[in-house]
């Protein structure tokens, strides 16, 4: 796909077969030409998407791969207002359109619409006067009609350090394997109500495997990151090292509940299936662990006897994401008519108390709460929680380090019970030193119940979850202290 242009005009692509040539205008470019072509009595939502990504990969300590890719993709949502007052919703969303085929993206999206049962979280378009422009997110004008596109240029410091350690480890009798991935999702929202808005999304993450020369003996460290700079791939590698050694020693353990450290990464996942979850409209009806019994939500709550706080912040440093709604399609809790809708810091647990669930317009008025988007990110963090993991070990007389978890699937959402594996070490702690590693297992748990005995939080540091990270890699978590952690029974997995 070709570069496009500052100037706001269609960059040439390849003739395509026949010779006849296409082009593919701007992303901002594309979202007026098709508010411009929709029927003068309707009401359209265009957002156009466009994605750049770079990766390197590597297997034994030596790079095997790597590669670059683009897409683009817009997404035309019509909404035909009846005179009854409600209105159908057709989305229409396809990859690659060029200029002459945008046209033909809205009629299909209109006439989906005309045929659509009413929807029914039918509002009012956000009005562009909702939003204040900050540092966050900016009216696009021609000015911002060029893209950020990822490139092998965001690893150039990562890539040297990458090469000492690799052959560091070939020397030490270790290898490594694992892959880096950088991404730019530039996003341009577009509505027949005025709004004009552009979010320029970079991710990167890394993943870093370390295995025993005979490979029995494996352990994993990550990183999120939105720019490489702040990796230091050789401090995970050490660290991989140490989790090596303390592997030499094996030790079987039972299944039962254990005094268990949690790392910010196993924090994370189990934190942001939590969020997840907590969505006003299920709760209101319900279905979920924070559906109050006899009727309501648990909104008011203590779920914590710590006062840990859980929120999100898209002006969180590190883990700056879209400060207003994004939505391609409409779900229990998002809306295409909540399309420009700012959304700011959201407090979901504060000082251990269910402060919120995440909502839609349409949401929030059917739970009977404020109107809370979801946001991109998810931090938590307690009052004067300064310990770090070491430090947490050291003060443990006797109970279970987590690396990390994998697997995880949801048993009950009355009670968010999930269950799924440990990965890559398990290691017993006695009298504040690491004694060696134990048998897997797999977990019974619900991070509300788990809420409930928490005994110690830590300091809070970005990290990357293990398990969702291919879909949510904005967090930031400390390490946790769990009492009476059910470890449900002993696994095989390795």
């Amino acid at each position: 796909m070709s570069e496009a242009s500052g100037t706001g005009k269609a960059a040439p692509r390849r003739p395509a077969a026949g010779g006849k040539k296409t082009a593919v205008s701007a992303p901002q470019t594309t979202v007026e030409q098709a508010l411009a072509v929709a029927r003068a009595d309707g009401e359209m939502v265009v957002i156009a998407d466009e994605t750049s990504t770079a990766n390197l990969r590597w297997a034994g300590n030596t790079l095997t791969t790597n590669g670059v890719a683009t897409s683009r993709a817009l997404t035309v949502i019509s909404i035909d207002r009846r005179a009854d007052g409600t209105a159908g919703v057709g989305a229409v969303t396809r990859s690659g359109v060029t200029a002459d085929q945008v046209e033909d993206l809205v009629r299909e999206a209109e006439k989906s619409a005309a045929e659509a049962s009413p929807a029914e979280d039918v509002q009012e378009l956000v009005p562009p006067g909702d939003l204040t422009l900050s540092e966050f997110y900016t009216h696009y004008n021609t000015a911002y009609n060029d893209v950020d596109r990822a490139g092998f240029s965001v690893f150039r410091g990562f890539a040297a350090q990458l090469g000492d350690t690799l052959r560091a480890a070939e020397g030490a009798g270790r290898k490594l394997y694992g892959f880096a991935e950088h991404g730019v999702t530039s996003t341009f929202v577009g509505t027949s109500a005025g709004v004009r808005l552009r979010y320029d999304q970079p991710a990167g993450r890394l993943e870093l495997n370390a295995k025993s020369a005979d490979l029995t003996r494996s352990a994993w460290a990550g990183a999120a990151t939105r720019d490489f700079t702040d990796v230091d791939v050789a401090a995970l590698d050490a660290g991989l090292a140490e989790r090596l050694e303390w592997q030499a020693r094996r030790v079987d353990l039972p299944a039962g509940r254990y005094e268990t450290l949690l790392p910010p990464t196993a924090t994370s996942d189990l934190m942001i299936y939590l969020y997840w979850s907590a969505g006003a409209r299920e709760a209101a009806e319900g279905r979920t662990v924070f559906s109050k019994t006899g009727g309501g939500t648990r909104v008011g709550e203590r779920l914590s006897p710590v006062p840990a706080e859980l929120f999100s912040d898209p002006g969180y440093a590190g883990l700056e994401c879209a400060p207003f709604v994004i939505a391609h399609s409409s779900g229990r809790d998002s809306s295409v008519f909540d399309n420009g809708l700012a959304a700011g810091r959201a407090n979901w647990i504060s000082s251990g108390v269910l402060n919120t669930l995440h909502s839609s317009r349409f949401s929030a008025a059917t739970a009977g709460l404020p109107v809370t988007p979801a946001v991109d990110n998810l931090i938590m963090s307690a009052p004067g929680a300064s310990a770090s993991l070491d430090s947490m070990i050291a003060s443990t007389k006797r109970g279970l380090l987590l690396t990390c978890l994998w697997y995880i699937r949801l048993v009950d959402p009355q009670t968010l019970l999930l269950t799924g594996l440990t990965r890559d070490g398990v290691y017993l702690v006695e009298n504040g030193e690491i004694t060696g590693a134990v048998n897997n297992f797999r977990f019974n748990e619900s991070p509300v119940g788990m809420l409930g005995r928490l005994i110690e939080v830590g300091a809070t540091q970005k990290t990357l979850p293990r398990e969702w990270g291919d879909y949510f890699n904005r967090a930031a978590m400390p390490a946790l202290r769990i009492d009476a952690f059910n470890m449900s029974s002993v696994s095989q997995a390795s």
